[in-house]
């Protein structure tokens, strides 16, 4: 059976927005990927603005984080994990790098730390807890377009989840490659478009 269509932007009711590793130990000031920070420093005005209208629809706003590995190393066999394990393996959830940017955490919001993997929702609590909140939209933001970002949204629409993609509360490294996997890549698993669409969609 086909799933029923949904409006491209989803129901206010039934979307969530999802802030990917947007956290002090990969954009703040103790970044372990300085090439990635910079690029995304431009997204975090527009992506602030988006959760304030989020908050104010009502919509709920999930930070999900890497909080490093619990009793041993959290290194895989891809060159990422060799280049960062050795510093992400001390985290743990109350570590400064684990912690998300003070300028895009509210009261309100949730925050779903992982242990393990490169792909913030497999084999975590994101997609079974959004789930559990009565969500069929999630609104994908934070970084990377590199590889966390479209990790989620393939695991988000294989468990029948609608994915909208705002251009501008993403980022990669560099910029030029990051424009070219948001049309390529992302395009083909989620709707694209921008904060000021969304927030006046919610506002309606």
């Amino acid at each position: 059976m086909s799933t029923p269509a949904r409006a491209a932007l989803g129901e206010a009711t039934r979307t969530a927005v999802v802030v990917v590793e947007c956290q002090e130990g990969v954009l703040g000031e103790s970044s372990v990927l300085p090439a990635l920070a910079g690029p995304a420093a431009e997204m975090l005005g527009p992506l602030a603005a988006l959760l304030t209208a989020a908050r104010t629809a009502g919509i709920p706003v999930v930070h999900a984080t890497y909080a490093g590995p619990l009793g041993g190393s959290g290194a895989g066999t891809a060159p990422l994990w060799r280049a960062l394990g050795p510093i992400t393996d001390v985290w743990t959830d109350d570590h400064p790098g684990a912690q998300p940017l003070p300028e895009l955490l509210a009261d309100s919001d949730l925050v779903l730390p992982r242990h393990h993997g490169l792909n913030p929702a497999k084999g975590t609590e994101l997609l079974p807890v959004l789930k559990g909140l009565g969500v069929d939209t999630i609104v994908l933001t934070g970084v990377s377009v590199n590889l966390a970002l479209p990790l989620v949204a393939g695991e988000a629409t294989e468990e029948d989840f609608h994915v909208v993609v705002p251009r501008d509360a993403v980022a990669g490294t560099p910029k030029e490659y990051a424009d070219l996997a948001l049309k390529n890549t992302l395009s083909m698993l989620a709707t694209l478009t921008t904060v000021e669409k969304l927030s006046a969609h919610w506002a309606q």
